[in-house]
């Protein structure tokens, strides 16, 4: 080779690295995370007490109204069945004939997760943008909690209400809001929150924080304790509230083979969890690598989204074993968030589908 060649060559190289050299710095410049290294716990794929099945093919799909991310399902005893829409619609129906008997109850013009009613028959809402919302029966609509301490909150996510009409809430992320929502799995930034709030002292009360993600809130039997999703670390707190363990916290559960979402009490013998996607093998081998984590994440939030097409939910005991596992693999009910039995039946939330789902609980 000649060596006009050679230095041609070699100057096509040197370009080709500065150019590389300036990418890489204009990713870590538009990346919006400092991610850390983490440690997930093992994850036990679809076996054992998760084997997979097709249970949830059986599920009917009910579109109430024409719109996207039904994420929670709310059966009430005033005879409606309540959910919230991504466009920030909380819709209403009555009975399998979902469409011909729905209507618009609130717009929050937020982003409505969580919903329970309380014992004056006020709609509470979990908005992701607006914070702790109460909806009266009319339709009114207040703000109850969307700072603590001065502060914003960014992303609350789901709510139990106990008999004395403390509202136990999760407060998902202090960094990135739904819109962004990618972000704190590639952060992650650990700042997940559970809180109560008192209707009548006015009174927000923070009890566990350091969350990889805070999601669903489900009280227990006799409401001993308290539960609460870290949807990034595949696990579930406990919080006593009576009792000798009272104010301590264990792990209710944890290596679970997706990613918990809400969770809810069927007032019996069983929680109900929503596994919104199975846990994302990359996220699980970049734990421990935070740089390239940081570039990754300067593009798009879209283009980071692992595919959600995957349906299940689990029945756990008042011990934490798996009692019913129900799943869909073929796309039909899939990124589920909720799940809520009512009547013999199971109501399915999601966050990408244009349909809510329901099923009579399988033997």
């Amino acid at each position: 080779m000649s060596a006009a060649k050679r230095s041609r060559l070699l100057q096509l190289a040197a370009l080709f690295l500065g150019l590389l050299l300036v990418c890489l710095l204009f990713a870590w410049w538009r990346s919006p995370i400092d991610p850390v290294a983490w440690q997930p716990d093992p994850n036990p794929g679809l076996s054992g007490p998760f084997t997979a099945n097709a249970l949830l093919d059986d599920a009917s799909l009910l579109r109430p109204h024409k719109g996207i991310g039904p994420e929670d399902v709310l059966p009430a005893n005033d005879g409606w069945v309540y959910t919230g829409y991504a466009d920030g619609r909380i819709v209403r129906f009555r009975g399998p004939g979902a469409a011909a008997s729905a209507e618009i109850f609130a717009n929050t013009g937020g982003r409505p997760l969580g919903l329970a009613h309380d014992a004056g028959g006020n709609l509470i809402v979990a908005d992701a943008a607006k914070g702790l919302l109460s909806i009266s029966p009319d339709g009114r609509m207040r703000v109850l909690v969307d700072s603590y301490q001065g502060v914003k909150m960014r992303f609350v996510d789901d709510l139990d209400i106990a008999s004395d009409g403390t509202i136990w809430f999760s407060d998902a992320s202090q960094k990135f809001g739904i819109h962004e929502n990618i972000y704190n799995f590639f952060e992650p930034s650990f700042t997940g929150r559970l809180f109560s709030y008192d209707p009548v002292s006015d009174e927000t009360r923070l009890h566990i924080d350091g969350l990889f993600f805070a999601n669903g809130v489900a009280l227990g039997p006799d409401e001993a304790y308290v539960l609460v999703n870290e949807t990034g670390m595949s696990r579930i707190h406990r919080l006593w509230l009576k009792g000798e363990k009272r104010g301590e916290r264990d792990i209710f559960v944890d290596q679970l083979p997706g990613l918990p979402d809400n969770i809810s009490f069927n007032g019996g013998d069983k929680f109900w969890l929503a596994l919104v996607n199975l846990r994302p093998e990359i996220l699980d081998k970049l734990a421990d690598k935070p740089l390239l984590r940081k570039l990754l994440a300067a593009l798009p939030a879209s283009a980071l989204m692992p595919d959600g097409h995957y349906g299940m939910a689990i029945a756990l005991d008042t011990d934490g074993n798996v009692v019913r596992n129900l799943q869909s693999a073929d796309g039909r009910v899939y990124a589920i968030t909720s799940v809520n039995e009512y009547n013999g039946s199971l109501y399915f939330g999601s966050l990408d589908m244009d349909a809510l789902a329901r099923m009579e609980i399988p033997e």
